[in-house]
């Protein structure tokens, strides 16, 4: 089966670990959309935050090593336990917020692991907005990933809009195309929490895995 690393994996399938009581209903959104045919039958694997969530979802010292233990302890971890396809086509990362923009490096950084990212109400403009920068000094061959962004309107999801339009545009001038290799949505009205992600998470989803 394919696979989907998601953080803050207390959030995504259980109310009761979840933070303020509601959770992503992963779950039951991909059991929904595998019964409607729309996306293939996959594996979630959610990974638990440390009480070092903010740099370990970063461009920090320990954001790359958090992406160094996913990719060569967890990973193989996962594929030697359970029946994956191991190859970063069949390979995607999902999170929010500071969830998000790791999930974008994980990608950006290493797309012969990971091919594919949702990446939900990122923080794209943290650290002086060093990721865009990158992105945009980023001269290289064209990274062959599939991206999902998205963000709302009300709160904290309006300052993070400025990020997301960035990126969109950044991306769009190195080549990617929206509904080939790029998706973004923007959802008016949504707040920055468990509940707003719970109720468009099936769009990253068919997105990343869809028949």
């Amino acid at each position: 089966y394919p696979v989907l690393y998601m953080h803050d994996g207390q959030n995504i399938i259980d109310p009761t670990t979840s933070f303020g009581g509601f959770d992503w209903r992963v779950d039951e959104v991909v059991d929904s959309l595998v019964k409607k045919n729309r996306i293939e039958e996959i594996i979630v694997v959610g990974i638990y935050n440390t009480k070092d969530r903010e740099p370990e979802y970063s461009d920090t010292k320990l954001g790359r090593a958090y992406v160094e233990f996913v990719i060569h302890i967890l990973k193989p971890l996962i594929d030697s336990t359970y029946r994956t396809k191991p190859k970063p086509e069949d390979t995607g990362v999902m999170g929010s917020s500071s969830g998000g923009l790791i999930s974008f490096l994980f990608t950006w950084w290493h797309p012969e692991v990971f091919s594919k990212a949702g990446c939900v109400s990122s923080g794209f403009l943290v650290d002086s907005s060093k990721i865009l920068r990158d992105v945009k000094m980023y001269a290289g061959p064209k990274k062959e990933v599939r991206l999902y962004l998205d963000v709302g309107s009300v709160g904290l999801e309006a300052r993070l809009k400025p990020g997301y339009d960035e990126m969109i545009t950044l991306l769009e001038e190195k080549g990617y195309t929206r509904g080939k290799d790029l998706e973004y949505f923007y959802d008016e009205g949504a707040e920055h929490n468990e509940r707003a992600w719970a109720r468009r998470v099936w769009r990253p989803l068919v997105f990343m895995f869809g028949k």
